[in-house]
């Protein structure tokens, strides 16, 4: 089968408070992978700002951007000037009150190539999405690009196998997640290891089961809580790129940023996929009670 080559920049990044510093430095990294050959970059979970998820402040709904819009615009011309895809996540305004965790992807020629709005809004201590984000309703489609269909989802969206069955189902080529996931400072060392570990064999089993590459971005180092400075997310960083077998082609450090480009040959997928039919044997005319939250065996 004839190779289908495809070099991924990702960059991991640490931000600071410093919005304009955050997005000066993402245009440089993006510029250099683009220079070293990068056909597509994918850029981390809410990447312009610090995670202000940490606290329910309606004043950090000023963070949020109309799409399109003055954002869009600028990482269009990142994308032109670089001539790469780019995979970006924003905080889009909607509407007055109605906001959604957007990831935007743009041509080379800095045209917008699709959306996608995260469906799995987590509401978790430290991580209270649910006040700021309106669960997505564009579904999960793949984003057709000059290098191939991206199953484009966002962090929370990884640990759900129906959201990159469906990506699979769709015809995309690769999963990616931009991320901002991190430690709980309560949390025992071997703990912290066993969530981080989870979420990195999950997402690998996404991989697996559908026979495609994956990509996670996620952002890396302590962001302090606005209330209390002594506590806040160290976020662990380990951004990944796994083949469609799982295996992990590239592991970024769990304490430091990275900039890294990754071959993928996206052909290979379909090699694997002979191996292993698994979407040939699936048993379609059985799993008609997957749409419901629970399955009351009492009353079946």
């Amino acid at each position: 089968m004839k190779p289908r080559n495809i070099k991924i920049g990702i960059i991991q990044q640490h931000n600071t408070a410093d919005i304009s510093d955050n997005m000066s430095r993402l245009e440089t990294k993006i510029l250099r992978l683009a220079r070293e050959g990068a056909q597509l970059v994918v850029l981390q979970e809410l990447h312009d700002s610090l995670y202000f998820c940490q606290t329910e402040d309606t004043q950090c709904f000023d963070l949020a951007r109309p799409m399109p819009g003055e954002i869009t615009k600028h990482y269009a011309a990142i994308a032109q000037k670089a001539a790469v895809v780019l995979v970006t996540s924003l905080f889009e305004r909607r509407a007055p009150g109605l906001y959604h965790n957007t990831a935007a992807v743009f041509e080379t020629d800095g045209s917008l190539c699709g959306t996608y709005r995260k469906m799995h809004i987590p509401d978790d201590p430290g991580y209270y999405e649910k006040f700021y984000f309106t669960p997505g309703d564009i579904g999960f489609r793949p984003i057709e690009t000059s290098v191939g269909k991206l199953g484009v989802q966002v962090c929370w969206d990884q640990w759900y196998p129906e959201g990159a069955r469906l990506m699979a189902l769709r015809g995309a080529d690769l999963l990616i997640y931009p991320t901002a996931i991190g430690y709980d400072q309560r949390d025992t060392d071997e703990e912290k290891q066993r969530q981080r570990e989870a979420w990195t064999t999950v997402q690998r089993g996404h991989a697996v089961a559908n026979g495609l590459p994956v990509v996670a971005v996620n952002r890396v180092g302590f962001e302090p809580h606005p209330d209390d400075p002594s506590k806040g997310i160290e976020f662990w960083g380990s951004s990944f790129v796994a083949g469609p077998q799982g295996e992990i082609l590239y592991r970024a450090p769990q304490d430091s940023e990275a900039n890294q480009i990754i071959d993928i040959d996206l052909a290979r997928s379909e090699e694997v996929r002979r191996w292993w039919p698994f979407l040939r044997d699936r048993r379609i005319d059985q799993y008609n009670q997957i749409n419901q939250r629970f399955i009351d065996t009492e009353n079946k």
